[in-house]
């Protein structure tokens, strides 16, 4: 089977349609459309369902998908072993990052990295820490940051422990308070995250172990809209100090949750046990050097 039919395929499929596939893979949609119909005259049958305008695979599909998953990701770890034997002249770092605390963390370290290496080509994935895991299993990216605990079907390296914030609107009765337990907030409406991101879970985790459920007011991704939203008064809202610090002001107030088992604990992870590329390697060396956990 063709590699680049495979991979449109699985585009198709991530993307949720033919016309998003093509972009991601820079090519036209009719072109994707034919290579998905000459992988489903190879196995015989079709691959994709399309109830309504919503892309669904079928049962071979299915298999085909899982397959093309794996087949991509041993190319791509093919290439990360032949880039090996080029040292750090050439290739390609791919990485993830998430929207919280990257700014602050990893902009600067991306600086410095295609300062120090030149030749190599940064291909960066935004998203929150759960896409991101699943785009290291599948293959599509090396590194990625997440938040401990993670699988144990990942090796990692500690980046950052930081305490979080809330954030309280005008008004509050918590505010003027420097510090706050999380059950001091069990009456207060919270925004919360979007699903693709671990803290939103772990948020979720924490407000249950203490016998309750967070009261959502809305969820978001943005930092900024997340801070705004609070500043309406909508409710409150816990972010990363570092997050935090350089974005709020008045008439928000911030106290530091006092809670050890919620906090912000930034981790590189990559699939356990992979032979990772020469920039990989030295995206982890620059983290330990300027990025130790405090």
């Amino acid at each position: 089977m063709d590699l680049r039919s495979l991979r449109a395929f699985v585009e198709v499929v991530r993307q949720g349609g033919f016309s998003a596939a093509a972009r991601v893979v820079n090519a036209t949609q009719p072109t994707i459309s034919k290579a998905v119909r000459q992988l489903e005259d190879e196995v015989g049958a079709p691959l994709l369902g399309r109830p309504g305008h919503r892309v669904a695979l079928t049962t071979t599909g299915e298999v085909v998908y899982r397959r093309a998953v794996a087949m991509l990701a041993e190319r791509e770890h093919m290439l990360a072993e032949l880039a090996a034997l080029k040292g750090l002249e050439e290739g390609k770092l791919r990485l993830g990052l998430p929207p919280l605390g990257s700014s602050i963390l990893f902009a600067p370290l991306v600086a410095e990295f295609r300062s120090r290496h030149p030749g190599i080509e940064i291909e960066l994935l935004e998203h929150g820490s759960a896409r991101l895991e699943a785009a290291v299993l599948a293959g599509e990216i090396e590194l990625a940051v997440s938040l401990l605990p993670v699988s144990d079907v990942f090796d990692w390296q500690a980046v950052c422990d930081e305490p979080l914030v809330a954030l309280l609107p005008p008004g509050h009765r918590l505010g003027g308070r420097p510090t706050v337990r999380l059950t001091d907030l069990a009456d207060s409406p919270i925004i919360l995250f979007d699903s693709g991101f671990a803290l939103n879970g772990m948020i979720e985790a924490a407000c249950r172990r203490r016998g309750f459920i967070p009261r959502e007011a809305a969820r978001s991704g943005q930092a900024d809209f997340i801070i705004a939203l609070v500043a309406a008064g909508l409710g409150v809202a816990l972010l990363p100090r570092l997050n935090a610090e350089q974005r709020v002001h008045s008439p928000i107030q911030a106290a530091l949750l006092d809670e050890q088992d919620l906090r912000w604990r930034a981790a590189l992870v990559w699939r356990r046990g992979a032979i990772l590329s020469p920039p990989a390697r030295a995206w982890l060396a620059l983290a330990e050097e300027h990025a130790p956990v405090a």
